[in-house]
């Protein structure tokens, strides 16, 4: 390994809190080289995002303090400098880019001029020259227009490409290191697979050093060179990627292998047993379509076009099935899902629930839905009432169900909360006490306070830790065996879905472009577009490839209808 170009020795950060002083980063010492990309991963709360803001100064809050150790930047201790002379090197020397482009990028100001600010600034070129260079770097990161592009807001761009204009930002000022935070973590596969192979194009191109921030290994195992793994604060082990993986140390780094749901890992999952007598469809779909109104004005009188988010969908859903729905984001995973459970208008076509349709009995259907359906949805914290209890919050749909008697609500309350694997005292706990993982098994409680047939989660575990993702599918599995489930798993994450559902069913635009047993979609894929998916899932194999020409999403993808 090259010289290091980052060397950070006991570095120790505590919270001066009013009764008491916390330790946040407790002696953590790490060394970058040049060119090299460092993995830092770790749950939620491990420090990673803290000891990441510590290097450049940037603590959340003024009861932080950074009260010893040393960062050193090619021998000069960053800890001891003046704030000013700080201010250049943050940006000029180490770049960082966020999880979430939209709460960092202005929003009313264009992406090109928000790009030559940096490079105004900190190379001192004049606007002609600095709009030169933001067009070149736009360029570089992947803007197929650049200079027509220059002149664009960042919500007129999908969340890839917002991601790419906050790369670009950070690579405005000619950074010697840069900081990912979790820069993939919200986007679909293929376009995760497309922003690390920019970060590793990068690297190679201008010599960056990369700390990657993630708290999923199949990422680092195919992008990182190194891998440090953090934990409540303490950095347990660090080493190269292939000696981690291979032969972990500490029991908490085994524990996040044996949680990643990789795919050549993957069980098989056991097929839904068909009875001997005919079983009717628990959901029926026919040649579903749902249309949005998009554009027009009323003073102007221009025409009003439609966009088509579901189109000509048909599909039977078996009762007991777990079924997975994959695709990109916009491919009508979601809009599916609300037709179905009549929160979104039909445009043509026909959804039965137990022989109830929803276009012909609408009022009929809804009632039925809603005593027998529910859903889970993607944020656990936004999807609970911040200001009732756990208990309050189950006991409301408990009432309103009317299936039980109200003295015996707060009984089952409790047995809700055992099903769940929750103690009985979060009962009595508000959501912004509790973690994620909490928040969403509390979800999947209330979920099963309506004594459902049919649970619809909609990307219900995209936001958890992948230890805590790896806990709610096992609920999920333990729930739909022992309850007789019907459970339709809406997510972008195919290793999940392969690994909980007996069926998939993959999306593209609107349609079903494959559906089939989970076994047979993964392993001998039909269409491009699934193998364009399945090739882009980061494995924890170092040595299996990211980057495949199976990810090449064709522009036209034909119907399962229309297919051989």
């Amino acid at each position: 390994m090259s010289a290091a170009i980052l060397s950070v020795r006991d570095l120790t950060v505590k919270a001066h809190l009013d009764d008491e002083t916390r330790i946040l980063l407790d002696a953590v010492s790490l060394d970058l080289a040049k060119g090299e990309i460092l993995g830092l991963v770790g749950e939620s709360g491990s420090g990673k995002s803290l000891f990441c803001r510590s290097l450049v100064r940037l603590l959340p809050s003024s009861r932080l303090k950074i009260e010893a150790g040393s960062v050193l930047l090619e021998g000069q201790d960053l800890t001891a400098i003046s704030d000013a002379e700080m201010l250049n090197i943050r940006g000029g020397e180490i770049g960082m880019i966020f999880q979430n482009p939209s709460s960092h990028l202005d929003p009313v100001m264009r992406i090109g001029d928000q790009i030559a600010e940096g490079i105004r600034y900190h190379q001192g070129l004049d606007g002609k020259s600095a709009r030169r260079a933001a067009t070149e770097i736009l360029s570089q990161v992947g803007f197929p227009d650049p200079i027509c592009q220059y002149q664009s807001y960042p919500h007129e761009f999908s969340g890839g490409m917002r991601q790419r204009a906050m790369i670009a930002v950070a690579l405005s000022c000619n950074p010697k290191i840069l900081i990912a935070d979790e820069p993939t973590t919200a986007l679909d596969v293929t376009i995760q697979a497309q922003i690390l192979q920019l970060l590793m194009e990068l690297r190679d191109r201008r010599g960056l050093s990369i700390i990657l921030i993630t708290h999923d290994l199949g990422i680092v195992a195919q992008t990182c060179d190194r891998i440090a793994i953090m934990r409540g604060g303490k950095l347990l082990e660090e080493g190269p990627k292939r000696q981690i993986l291979s032969r972990p140390r500490d029991p908490y780094t085994i524990k996040l292998i044996h949680s990643h749901p990789s795919m050549p890992d993957a069980e098989p999952v056991a097929e839904v047993a068909v009875a001997a007598a005919p079983v009717k469809p628990i959901l029926e779909i026919d040649d579903l379509h749902v249309r949005f109104r998009v554009g027009g004005s009323l003073f102007r009188g221009s025409a009003v076009k439609t966009v088509s988010a579901v189109s000509g969908i048909s599909l039977q859903i078996m009762p007991g099935e777990t079924v997975g729905i994959v695709g990109e984001s916009g491919s009508g995973k979601s809009t599916l899902a609300r037709a179905v459970l009549g929160l979104t208008p039909l445009t043509s076509g026909h959804i039965s629930f137990e022989g109830a349709d929803l276009a012909l009995q609408r009022q009929a259907s809804l009632k039925k839905l809603r005593r027998e359906a529910a859903m889970v949805f993607q944020d656990p914290f936004n999807a609970l009432n911040p200001r009732m209890t756990i208990g309050q919050t189950i006991g409301e749909v408990l009432l309103v169900q009317g299936k039980i008697a109200k003295a015996d609500i707060p009984q089952r309350i409790d047995e809700l909360l055992d099903l769940v694997g929750l103690d009985r005292e979060f009962a009595s706990r508000k959501p912004r006490s509790m973690s994620g993982g909490q928040c969403q098994r509390a979800g999947i409680a209330r979920a099963l306070a309506v004594d459902p047939k049919l649970i619809i989660a909609d990307e219900c575990v995209a936001a958890l830790d992948v230890t805590i993702q790896a806990q709610i599918i096992d609920l999920f599995r333990e729930l739909a065996a022992r309850m007789n489930l019907t459970l339709l798993f809406i997510a972008h994450d195919l290793a999940i879905v392969r690994n909980l559902c007996a069926r998939t069913i993959v999306m593209y635009r609107g349609e079903v472009v494959e559906d089939g047993p989970s076994e047979q979609v993964f392993s001998r894929p039909s269409h491009s577009y699934t193998a364009s998916l399945v090739a882009a899932i980061p494995d924890i194999n170092p040595d299996k490839s990211l980057f495949s020409d199976a990810r090449r999403v064709p522009q036209s993808i034909p119907s399962i209808k229309s297919m051989p």
